[in-house]
């Protein structure tokens, strides 16, 4: 205890002069034209890459302008409204997208059952893996837990480091079939430890789909009803591929470039999602959506919502930031494609969890947003909703708790992640390095 405070008096000393000499003014990025965040000052992407996966379409081009447009996703040729619409009507989708992302192709009848029979073998952790890692040092950052045992799996392969095609579909294989275990089992050694409540490790069953064994995994009595198991695989269905931009499965592509291997690579990749700008977004909404509970009178007033959203935007209410969460994409303009879709299963859940109420103030809230928005600051997209805005609303209507939300995304994007991964491995040619332009002062040596 000596040592960290010893060790905090140091940091804090010389916090200023990290920021002093670490401080490039925005004068010096626009001098050098430097796209910062890899985004041009309209928020369009730095082309850095191609991809057969997955494309992401928010304007259209007319007369050589760009004009935003009612966002669509596309997964290998597919649109995704169409793919869900499809899958969530007659049986459970969340494998056969992974079959699509995975290997290109929808697969047939004999196709799937061969994949989901794979997954079901290899949904089985090494022994006494869930005592000796998962229970070790339980954290109720369930992120750096799963981040931990992905590494540490990385032991029981005697192929670790094989990046031979076949090898790496095995891997993740093995991963998308092991990662709700990984989550489920380190939330209830948490929820165990710390909370003191009781400790209870089911085991998935072989016969469910993956959004089945969340469930079961997840509750003492393994009880759910179709609805919930339907609301949660079209969650994970949305969640799983987003284009090879986004933070974590550009991580993903950058360390794959580098030549490291399966389980190094997917832990980068959970880095990065488990950052608030990223995959923790949803939970800012939930916190967001508490206050706004706890402020607001009366819920069927547009007003006063319309004033308290204002005082928001302003940073005086809430948590200050002046963000209203939810609110907008780096990518989509008029409408995001997947809150679209996800609205109608959002509205069939809260209908049979009595939350009717809940879900109209988040339609207000839907509404009176981008007006309010707009009316403040200059924007040069459209603003929308995105996923997140209701995805925690779901999750909570399904009692996952808080600490499960971005690993439920990351047990979804894992599929995703392996796509680009090995995407980049067929693709490679060269590692990626962008440049940084330098501009350090040079100093002469004066020192004695």
């Amino acid at each position: 205890m000596g040592y960290n405070r010893d060790m905090r008096a140091y940091a804090g000393a010389h916090r200023s002069m990290v920021i002093r000499n670490d401080t490039i003014t925005d004068e010096l990025y626009q001098r050098f034209d430097v796209k910062r965040g890899l985004r041009d000052l309209n928020g369009k992407g730095v082309v850095t890459g191609l991809t057969n996966i997955s494309e992401i379409i928010s304007f259209k081009e007319v007369d050589g302008e760009r004009i935003p447009c009612d966002g669509q996703l596309w997964y290998r040729g597919y649109n995704v409204q169409d793919l869900i619409k499809n899958y969530s009507a007659h049986r459970f989708g969340y494998e056969n997208l992974a079959y699509l992302l995975l290997f290109g192709e929808l697969p047939d009848r004999v196709e799937l059952e061969e994949f989901v029979e794979m997954l079901a073998v290899a949904r089985n952790l090494p022994t006494n893996f869930t005592r000796d890692v998962i229970m070790k040092a339980p954290t109720r950052d369930i992120m750096n837990s799963m981040t931990r045992s992905i590494l540490t799996l990385a032991s029981y392969d005697a192929d670790a480091l094989d990046t031979d095609i076949r090898n790496v579909i095995r891997q993740s294989l093995n991963l998308i079939a092991v990662f709700p275990m990984l989550a489920i089992y380190a939330y209830h050694a948490y929820n165990h430890y710390e909370n003191l409540e009781s400790m209870y490790i089911h085991r998935p069953e072989e016969k469910l789909s993956t959004a089945e064994n969340i469930l079961l995994m997840l509750r003492p009595d393994k009880a759910f009803t179709d609805i919930e198991a339907k609301v949660l695989d079209a969650a994970l269905m949305l969640h799983m591929e987003h284009g090879g931009g986004n933070n974590s499965t550009f991580t993903t592509r950058v360390v794959t470039s580098s030549g490291s291997d399966t389980y190094a690579t997917i832990a980068a990749a959970m880095s990065s999602l488990k950052g608030p700008r990223h995959g923790g977004a949803n939970i800012k909404v939930m916190e967001m959506m508490e206050n706004i509970r706890e402020n607001v009178s009366d819920w069927k007033d547009d007003d006063e919502i319309r004033d308290y959203l204002t005082k928001m935007l302003a940073g005086s209410v809430f948590d200050g930031k002046g963000l209203i969460y939810g609110m907008g994409h780096a990518v989509y303009s008029v409408s995001d494609p997947r809150e679209r879709i996800f609205k109608s299963f959002v509205s069939q859940l809260a209908a049979a969890k009595g939350r009717d109420e809940e879900l109209e103030l988040y339609n207000k809230i839907e509404t009176l947003a981008p007006e309010v928005i707009a009316g403040k600051r200059q924007i040069y997209k459209g603003v929308s909703p995105n996923v997140d805005f209701y995805s925690g609303f779901v999750y909570s209507m399904l009692d996952i708790p808080l600490e499960l939300y971005t690993p439920i995304f990351a047990i979804a994007r894992i599929a995703g992640w392996s796509a680009h991964r090995l995407e980049e491995i067929v693709a490679m040619g060269k590692i990626i390095r962008p440049a940084y332009v330098s501009v350090m002062k040079e100093l002469p040596w004066n020192r004695e």
